[in-house]
């Protein structure tokens, strides 16, 4: 890194990493460095388009430059593994989309191996770095609802998909769960924890991934979740924390909030506001750069903890509900 600038590759050049290298730009010292394609004209282009000072035609040689600090590996979930291997072996630090890799005994691979090398690296589950859902998790922990006794999230999109989308397809870890389910799970393991109890059903779809499921988790406070994710509906995509002593509303578009309300017994419902430019990946490129210029190795608003519970929790889902990759 030289100064408080950090050098920014992109790996993967597709639309989460359009949406990613969008809000780059709002991040101070964020340099757009490089970005890295099997297909040197999409890589290209892709630079053109966002301003990026190089790039290559292949990951290894976005691996292996000197001008970079960091790479965000961006492709579709089932190569998140051995990209991100490629890029620590390299020695740069990660920022890897969520979910982290397909399953538990691969992320903790990919975490030993950062360990290994001594670099840096996160799940990018932006969501948990949004300054509302930050803001909230406060809250709650300092009791302003109370003890929590039940969260609802859901989060579907508006299908149908064809059969040879992404979403449909399992060689790529298709599936509303893994997609989709991450933001309600993440939501409610930022609020409580690792469950004492999971349950899943989903209906699959012709290529055996999930076309829609509900969770419901239970806790040994007593709380429970309830969620829902599909990719055959558009749900409302919110949510709801509630407790003993009051409850927060999440609007629309829960997982990238700009606002929640505060609802508490014989008191004025009180709104609060987190205006922001972009898409709001800016906030998990601003903890990157912070744990980067801070000598950090992981980042405590998405520890390597929190991925591997996480992780787990999927893979114990997807067991249920008959998903394998």
């Amino acid at each position: 890194m030289t100064g408080q600038k950090v050098r920014w590759g992109i790996l993967g050049p597709g639309g989460i990493a359009s949406t990613f290298a969008a809000d780059l730009p709002l991040v101070a010292g964020a340099e757009l460095a490089a970005v890295g394609s099997r297909n040197l004209a999409s890589a290209q282009a892709f630079a053109e388009r966002h301003g990026f000072a190089r790039a290559y035609g292949s990951y290894a040689e976005l691996a292996a430059d000197d001008g970079v600090d960091v790479i965000y590996v961006a492709t579709p979930h089932a190569f998140h593994l051995e990209a991100a291997l490629l890029c620590i072996e390299a020695g740069k630090a990660v920022l890897v989309e969520k979910p982290i890799t397909l399953d538990l005994p691969s992320a903790a691979l990919l975490i030993e191996a950062a360990h290994t090398r001594g670099v840096f690296l996160m799940e990018a589950m932006w969501m948990r770095c949004n300054p509302a859902i930050r803001r909230i998790a406060q809250l709650v922990a300092d009791g302003a609802i109370g003890e929590v006794s039940a969260v609802h999230a859901d989060f579907g999109l508006q299908g149908p998909f064809e059969a040879s989308h992404r979403l449909r397809d399992p060689a790529l870890g298709g599936g509303a769960l893994l997609d989709l389910g991450v933001y309600p799970i993440h939501l409610v393991h930022t609020l409580l924890g690792v469950p004492a109890s999971a349950q899943a059903w989903a209906h699959l779809t012709p290529e055996r991934v999930d076309e829609h499921t509900g969770v419901l988790l239970g806790y040994a406070s007593g709380a429970v979740a309830a969620l829902t994710c599909s990719i055959n509906g558009a749900s409302r995509n919110a949510a709801s924390i509630t407790g003993t002593a009051g409850r927060i509303d999440l609007p629309v578009g829960f997982f990238m909030p700009r606002s929640f309300t505060l609802n508490r017994p014989d008191m004025a419902p009180e709104t609060f506001e987190f205006p922001f430019e972009g898409g709001g990946y800016q906030y998990e490129a601003a903890e990157v750069q912070r744990a980067l210029l801070a000598g950090e190795l992981e980042s405590p608003i998405v520890s390597h903890a929190t991925t591997l519970e996480v992780m787990a929790l999927l893979d114990a889902l997807r067991e249920q509900i008959g998903v394998t990759y």
